[in-house]
């Protein structure tokens, strides 16, 4: 995806001090939740995303290299992945691995050998 899954694409016109809280992220083939939580800290930025009920309401950990888009006007976030690809990520539970370098190694081998479906 990129050289540093954990960091914005060179392409993505990342507006700073913006907080992407409550937008919509969008895959390839749909909506997969809002954003819960996120992080802009270079090299570690991440969106956390409540799928809401089409992955029985849990989250995922969105490394910030799999976002192919920032819309402020209309708070959406496109991300380069198919739901299915999202849907079968390494499962993500917050109070044991937002802070872990193994999960985080884990997602990013998941998500850096997934090559983009929407750019």
């Amino acid at each position: 995806m990129s050289e540093n899954v954990w960091a914005y694409r060179v392409t993505v016109d990342r507006i700073t001090d913006v907080d992407l809280t409550g937008y919509k992220v969008e895959a390839a083939d749909g909506s997969i939740g809002k954003v819960d939580k996120h992080s802009d800290e270079a090299g570690s930025a991440y969106l956390v995303v409540d799928t809401g009920p089409w992955v029985f309401g849990r989250e995922v950990l969105l490394p910030a290299g799999t976002v192919t888009g920032i819309d402020v006007e209309e708070k959406r976030i496109r991300v380069g992945l198919t739901r299915e690809q999202v849907k079968d990520a390494p499962e993500f539970i917050r109070d044991e691995h937002l802070e872990s370098t193994d999960y985080r190694q884990l997602l990013g081998g998941y998500y850096g050998i997934i090559p983009p479906r929407w750019l």
